[in-house]
């Protein structure tokens, strides 16, 4: 395995380069944990609050998850998409020293997502007359309008929080991440019982929850951002350089934007599908919890897609093309190991999962049935985030999930009656068709002229300081 992966430098490597392999793997290791530790302690915020909702009723909890969704879609997976540009952004420029610079581009993003933040705000205002228009129950779709109204504070701070996480995850300062995250975590019960229960708000106490657990994670970041000695040179201040180059950073943010949504949307919609099924109320709950499970163990190789893109950044930054695909070979073999593991995972747990969420035995046998199906899945997933193409990811998600997953999905479920196992199956067909075109571009790719088109936009955007520096 390790000729294989020094085979990335020209004309191979000695057996004492060894270590080179060793070396990365373990930086890339020191980066994805805490970083899939806060990614998964900041999921658990909004599950947290459904939770407490359930305790309210059926009605308040289908309100609820009905919004949860819908903001989803909206808005949470929009900003995250637009806040992933600063991977490139930021990498690249502490990779290649223009440490300010990092400090720019976070401003410049908050910027423009507190714009982005307002339009999707006023969307949201709407939300219960655009279920109802859809056609969704109208007491449901009330329910869900009024919980998203109580999150809107929590989508101005959830593009900030982004920007602070990827701003400090690009100059490898992950553990602060995961800390932030994990004191959220840990006191957002308290802050839900609290408003929910206490103060009697009820489910729109849990909807602003989520704003104060997610003020606190960004004020945790903020004061180590100006406090810490380690982001003395990155962060400077404020600056009227972060409202220049606006157009050049959304050509990076909106690309990003689309490759998380699509995907994300196309499993919403395999939702929307089930409840056209036979038994639709079975083929929904068995999709949602498919879903869910599918969403923890993505947590995984995301933090691992998130350590790639660091390290590629930083190293093309750094004018190092060699190191930049030893990196990407190493991560497409962690990424394999991972998805091995946690493919073979849920296979062992297949009888058991289903009782986790419910007691009812047609339910547990259904999901133990599609949990060899869910273990492909992830395994090709853990691949793709492996790879770490997110500007070109765009056009390849729309090819593997809406010109080839969705309507094998509907042919599969369908045509072929084989129901929500059908829906899963066009799942597998668009995640192998987006792991093929990832994997062919990364190993095709010029890293040499990644490295020149690097330093040519960190250099470009430079301020004065930083050019006579």
């Amino acid at each position: 395995m390790e000729e294989a992966l020094l085979a990335a430098k020209p004309g191979g490597c000695e057996r004492g380069d060894d270590g080179l392999v060793v070396r990365e793997v373990k930086k890339q290791a020191y980066l994805a944990g805490p970083l899939v530790v806060g990614f998964l302690l900041q999921n658990a915020v909004q599950m947290i609050s459904v939770m407490f909702v359930g305790h309210l009723g059926e009605l308040a909890l289908s309100g609820a998850s009905m919004a949860t969704s819908f903001a989803g879609v909206t808005g949470f997976s929009l900003l995250a998409g637009m806040a992933c540009s600063l991977d490139t952004l930021c990498g690249q420029a502490f990779g290649a020293g223009q440490h300010s610079q990092l400090g720019v581009y976070k401003q410049r993003a908050m910027l423009v997502l507190v714009v982005v933040s307002i339009l999707v705000a006023a969307v949201w205002a709407n939300t219960g007359e655009i279920l109802a228009w859809c056609g969704q129950d109208p007491e449901i779709a009330a329910g869900a309008g009024s919980y998203i109204r109580r999150l809107v504070p929590a989508l101005f701070v959830y593009g900030a929080l982004q920007c602070h996480v990827r701003f400090l995850q690009t100059q490898n300062l992950v553990v602060p991440v995961m800390l932030s995250s994990g004191v959220t975590a840990a006191c957002h019960p308290a802050v839900c019982w609290l408003l929910v229960f206490k103060l009697g708000l009820g489910a729109d106490g849990a909807a602003l929850a989520n704003s104060v657990s997610y003020l606190a994670n960004l004020s945790i970041l903020a004061l180590y951002v100006r406090l810490s000695p380690s982001c003395k040179r990155s962060w400077t201040g404020f600056s009227g350089e972060a409202f220049r180059g606006i157009p050049d950073f959304l050509k990076l943010a909106v690309p990003s934007a689309l490759m998380v949504c699509m995907e994300w949307w196309s499993f919403e919609l395999l939702v929307l599908l089930s409840g056209l099924l036979p038994n639709p109320k079975l083929e929904t709950a068995v999709l949602s919890i498919c879903l869910n499970t599918n969403s923890l163990a993505f947590m995984t190789p995301l933090g691992l897609g998130a350590a790639i893109s660091t390290r590629v950044s930083n190293e093309l930054g750094a004018g190092r093309p060699h190191a930049a695909r030893l990196a990407a070979r190493v991560v497409m073999v962690l990424a394999l190991t991972i998805g091995v593991s946690e493919g073979l995972v849920i296979l062992l747990v297949r009888d058991l999962w289903g009782y986790a969420y419910s007691n009812e035995e047609e339910v547990t046998r259904y999901i133990a049935r599609m949990m060899p199906v869910l273990a492909v899945s992830v395994f090709l997933d853990g691949i793709v985030r492996g790879c770490g193409r997110q500007k070109t990811g765009a056009f390849i998600n729309l090819a593997a999930y809406y010109l080839v997953g969705n309507p094998m999905a509907f042919v599969f479920a369908f045509v072929c009656h084989l129901r929500g196992m059908g829906l899963w199956f066009g799942v597998l067909c668009g995640l192998m068709v987006q792991m093929l075109l990832l994997l062919s571009i990364t190993l095709c790719t010029d890293w040499n002229k990644e490295a020149l088109k690097a330093k040519n936009r960190v250099f470009s955007s430079a301020l004065p300081a930083d050019m006579t520096s």
